[in-house]
């Protein structure tokens, strides 16, 4: 389970206004091995966590280049997934290193292969001098990857873009709340959208959640329970990184994120990087 929110707006009101503020999260195994967000690929310009599981090395589940790529992806709830597919995180890493490829040419791509992969939802943007462009697919929904609306704020997590689950609906009233405060510095709100990250509430029961998929049925009552929060918590399995990604209308971004480093004390790390689009 993982959850996105953003807002996106190309061009914004004021040179202190966002054209795209992002929040997420990555919920996985306490165990399964990953990298923190650090800058690689030639001449260091991509940002991005990545995955050390074995036979899926170099990864990712949300990153950023300094040419003004950006990809996230979640996957897809579902009951019976393939042991033999294909690694969703390359879908990540891989438009991230393309440096001539578009967001949507690249999502019409992948959904020529999506029978490939067990469910996801990837989304992928360019944010380039003249035009900003935020697109969408999902291998268990259209056949057709879309670009999405300007100024518009969307949620994702483990169904289609925007699904009203319980706890993306709240989630996403507490950003779009957050994103709208135009009091707070940029420092306030990075912080605020922790909180909205780390809200542990659960939600349930969320009949639309739990239905969707047969291995909801198997995970038991507590892991039911527990995947209904934004914030996931249970003794093996739950959310591992924060991650707030901040384009202001220069083209300056902050990349700030939040890494558990030990689930027993609940001891996290927090780094932050900042830099200007080259594109």
């Amino acid at each position: 389970m993982c959850i996105i929110f953003l807002k996106f707006d190309p061009r914004p009101a004021s040179k202190n206004a966002y054209r795209l503020i992002l929040a997420a999260n990555r919920d996985e195994f306490y165990n399964r091995p990953s990298k923190a967000a650090d800058f690689w690929g030639t001449n260091g310009e991509i940002l991005s966590g990545l995955d050390l599981e074995y036979g899926k090395e170099g990864g990712s589940w949300l990153g950023i280049s300094k040419r003004g790529h950006l990809a996230a992806i979640t996957n897809y709830m579902e009951g019976h997934p393939n042991p033999n597919a294909q690694g969703r995180g390359f879908l990540v890493s891989n438009y991230l290193v393309d440096k001539d490829v578009d967001s949507y040419s690249y999502l019409k791509k992948v959904s020529a292969d999506g029978h490939m992969y067990n469910g996801f939802n990837l989304i992928t943007a360019e944010f380039k001098a003249k035009q900003d462009t935020v697109c969408y697919y999902g291998n268990r929904g259209s056949s057709e990857p879309i670009r999405l609306n300007p100024a518009g704020i969307y949620g994702l997590s483990n169904s289609l873009l925007d699904t009203p689950w319980k706890k993306l609906l709240k989630g996403k009233q507490h950003f779009t709340n957050v994103v709208g405060d135009q009091s707070l510095s940029g420092d306030g709100l990075v912080q605020e959208l922790l909180h909205v990250l780390n809200n542990e509430e659960l939600n349930t029961p969320d009949p639309l959640q739990e239905q969707l998929g047969e291995g909801m049925k198997t995970m038991g009552k507590s892991m039911v329970q527990a995947m209904s929060a934004v914030c996931v918590r249970s003794p093996h399995y739950g959310t591992r990184t924060n991650t707030i990604i901040l384009i202001d209308a220069e083209g300056n971004v902050t990349f700030t994120e939040r890494t558990m480093l030990d689930v027993d004390t609940s001891k996290w790390s927090t780094n932050s990087f900042q830099f200007n689009l080259q594109a």
